[in-house]
């Protein structure tokens, strides 16, 4: 259907589900001042249907009398009654949409729409005493009647009825709690009114609900309020300062970067069990996964730095994101890498210990290269034609490559003018939305050189670049960078590299001679042999030893060889990590075998200093191991790798570094020993040196055990579930089982169970339930799961939330 026209003005398609950009477009140009306030009446039983009202004001101006288009799924099963400024009317249901006649609204001024509904299960996320929104990228239309897109920002009043033992939290401060007196629930109940909210795009309005503790704390003078569902009392206590303390620096730090206080009127956080993703910015009620914020007492280095990113990642979205919002989502990927990016300047100062260039190059790195390798490669900017795939936009490229583009641009801008230019970003489209071009014209000030065509390759293209190292004769008066582009279209991407050259001798560690800076705008560029280095016997080189370059790096064959001999004596641990990635992507460019690159692991396993590095090349270990050795090939190097990683977990000095090493072990074991030594650890026969084992080191080794189908494997998953006192853990090891047990059809039937989308509520459990099922150890019964599970992939995008398809 096209939505008519009395006079002049384009036809929008409104049949099809979703939100088109140009009904988008329509509603912007005729829309504004749009208040919602959303009475719910929620019942403790999740069988039970969720009812309420949705009143909705807002200015409306259409001189060529079009209806208005309201988005709203399933709109005919769930609306009961709609009022047009207290007149009830007859409106029209088009797929995801609700026509509100123009005859029925005033054309000019200020209207309300009011709407008795049945609100939509869809991005409620109800679950036994709990339920929460979730209405990223364009879901807050499956659950309630809204105009449902990022550019049209608005107020929202929250009026929820719930059970009186429960607790909420949503956009805005709490103003009103009492007795309802209207619900159609029996049982004890209240109402709960919330302050209208400051200006949200849609997908931002949110609350949760439920069997929730609720802690506040005061710090600098701001009031945060915490709610969980934790039950291990012990646990909750020894995170609670830090969790509290976090959000508190990266409040402060933000309000120092940007000149501007926090823009909004309350903040408060709320830990989910199984939350899809690490955490949501909905301000006043951020939502996180609560085991990334409640770490157990033997965590990682890399989980307390995953933590503190995490809780800056968020709070940076109250300014990038929240504040200053995309206008539409094709550029979803500036809020995301304004988070990203002002989050690694967070975490800095409160880990002064840790080697923050180092935790930059592998943070971002690795996943976005695991991507960008690939001819399946996207942009980090992608065109957007209907709201309904913004979905698909999210991924390694925005969240991890745009950092590092954004890195190069602060290193053209300079970081002083960068800061200049973020303030007067955030100033000028405060409460409002901004687009990519209005950044890059803001920054244009600051910047002598063109920053658009900088960007048509770096944001607006898919890939990276080769960039091999040719030396240019025996005598070695230089080296040559060549640039190519592997998908042969001849692109340049134009970057600052620093070149390291190092000497190497039998009785020393290399040695750095010199670091060149050098500007690679062509397809070439030549670097002179420095004259420290010129009396050196062998001179190798490092094209990319800065940690921000982006690209194939490939060395000349004298210093691949090089790295794979003594990438664990160098110095400098940002180059001890810029070589160990290096090499990675050598195996996986078939210039190395998956055995050297083991070989290279074990000479840094026990002695590399940087935990964040030893995390990052265990976990290369681990795939290399499972994913690119043939079973002989396993069966010859399980016992090396068991060996070197227990005696790492031995000899470890720090809690942390033995508990990254206990972890690896886990994963990688497989011979009848290792096995064995994982059973007497699981039953306490045998202990870890210095680690007091977690019950999620527990089930992670009944998990083991089960896979390989150790004697008695029933009986210790049986044994596992028989020691869970928490709910939501005990709920999600009894969904998983099936997915473990050794008859492959019952695996099967677990398989076969998710095409049931209700069997897909938690989408976590899931994807580590196809995880068991496709555990290399299982794989051959895994293989004929294999197509049906990729058939299912288009209803998953539809069905699931943004991250769930790509893991699907």
């Amino acid at each position: 259907m096209l939505l008519a026209s009395c006079g002049r003005g384009p036809t929008v398609a409104v049949s099809d589900p979703g939100v088109s950009v140009e009904l988008a477009q329509l509603r912007k140009a005729t829309l504004s001042e749009i208040r919602y306030r959303i009475q719910l009446d929620i019942p403790e039983s999740v069988d039970r249907k969720i009812s309420g009202t949705a009143r909705i004001d807002f200015l409306w101006s259409d001189a060529s009398g079009r209806d208005l288009v309201l988005d709203f799924r399933n709109p005919a099963e769930r609306v009961d009654w709609i009022k047009a400024n207290g007149v009830e009317v007859t409106p029209e249901f088009q797929a995801d949409h609700i026509l509100v006649r123009a005859r029925d609204l005033l054309p000019e001024g200020r209207n309300r729409v009011t709407l008795g509904i049945t609100a939509g299960d869809e991005a409620l996320n109800r679950n036994p005493g709990f339920l929460y929104t979730l209405f990223v990228p364009d879901r807050a239309h499956f659950s309630l009647p809204v105009f449902d897109q990022p550019d049209l920002k608005s107020r929202i009043t929250w009026d929820l009825i719930i059970p009186r033992r429960w607790n909420a939290i949503a956009n805005a401060p709490l103003e009103q709690r009492s007795a309802a007196r209207d619900s159609a629930f029996a049982g004890d109940r209240d109402r709960l009114i919330f302050a209208e909210s400051d200006p949200l795009p849609t997908y931002l309005f949110a609350f949760a609900a439920g069997e929730f503790e609720s802690i506040r704390r005061e710090i600098n003078g701001r009031r945060m309020e915490l709610l969980h569902r934790e039950t291990d009392r012990e646990k909750l206590e020894r995170n609670l300062d830090a969790i509290f303390g976090l959000h508190a620096t990266s409040l402060q730090w933000l309000e120092d970067y940007t000149g501007l206080e926090y823009p909004f009127s309350s903040f408060g956080f709320v830990l989910i069990p199984s939350f899809q993703y690490g955490g949501m910015e909905h301000p006043g009620a951020i939502t996180y996964r609560a085991s990334s914020l409640l770490l157990e007492e033997n965590a990682t280095e890399a989980q307390y730095l995953g933590r503190a990113s995490l809780i800056a990642h968020e709070t940076a979205h109250m300014w990038f994101g929240d504040l200053v919002t995309m206008a539409w989502f094709d550029d979803v990927w500036t809020k995301e890498v304004f988070a990203n990016f002002m989050a690694a300047k967070i975490v800095h100062p409160a880990f002064p210990a840790v080697d923050h260039d180092l935790r930059f190059l592998l943070a971002h790195h690795p996943a976005a290269y695991a991507v960008d390798r690939t001819r399946g490669a996207n942009p980090i900017r992608q065109a957007l034609e209907n709201l309904n795939q913004a979905g698909t936009l999210y991924g390694a490229i925005i969240y991890r490559k745009a950092p590092i583009v954004m890195k190069h641009l602060e290193q053209r801008v300079g970081e002083e003018d960068f800061r200049k230019g973020m303030r007067e970003y955030l100033s000028r489209y405060a409460y409002s939305n901004a687009d990519w071009n209005d950044l890059v014209h803001i920054l244009d000030e600051f910047e002598p050189s063109d920053l658009r065509v900088w960007s048509d390759v770096w944001v607006e293209q898919p890939g990276r670049p080769t960039i091999s190292l040719q030396r240019e004769g025996d005598g070695q008066p230089g080296i040559v960078l060549q640039q190519t582009d592997p998908w042969s279209r001849d692109r340049v991407w134009p970057q600052r590299l620093e070149v390291a050259f190092l000497s190497d001798s039998e009785s020393d560690a290399p040695r750095l001679l010199h670091r060149a800076q050098v500007e690679l705008r062509g397809a070439s560029v030549e670097v002179p042999i420095p004259a420290a280095a010129r009396d050196a016997k062998t001179v190798f080189v490092i094209p990319n030893s800065g940690g921000v370059e982006y690209g194939l790096f490939e060395p000349d064959p004298a210093s691949l060889s090089f790295l794979v001999e003594r990438h664990a004596q160098l110095e400098d641990p940002l180059l001890r990590g810029v070589a160990w990635l290096t090499l990675w992507d050598a195996m996986l460019e078939d210039r190395l075998p998956p055995e050297t690159l083991l070989s290279a692991a074990v000479l840094s396993i026990e002695t590399e200093p940087a935990e964040q590095l030893v995390s990052r090349i265990l976990t290369d270990v681990t795939q290399t191991y499972w994913r690119f050795l043939t079973e002989s090939q396993r069966r010859r190097w399980s016992g090396v790798l068991e060996d070197a990683v227990w005696s790492a977990v031995e000899a470890s000095e720090t809690r942390t570094r033995r508990a990254e090493f206990f972890t690896t072990y886990i994963e990688l074991a497989s011979s009848r020993e290792a096995v064995a030594r994982i059973g007497r650890i699981w039953s306490g026969e045998e202990d870890v040196p210095g680690l007091s084992l977690s019950q999620r080191d527990r089930i992670a080794m009944a998990r083991v055990l089960a896979l390989h189908e150790a004697p008695g494997w029933r009986q210790i998953l049986d044994a596992q579930a028989s020691k869970i006192r928490n709910p939501d853990r005990l709920a999600e090891f009894d969904y998983l089982r099936d997915s473990l047990d050794a008859d492959p059809e019952i695996r099967r039937a677990f398989f076969e169970s998710l095409r049931d989308p209700a069997s897909r509520h938690r989408e976590p459990w899931v994807l580590q339930g196809l995880a068991n099922i496709h555990h290399p150890l299982r794989a051959p019964a895994a293989i004929p799961l294999v197509l049906p599970a990729l058939e299912m992939l288009e209803e998953i995008q539809k069905t699931g939330d943004i991250f769930f398809p790509a893991g699907w």
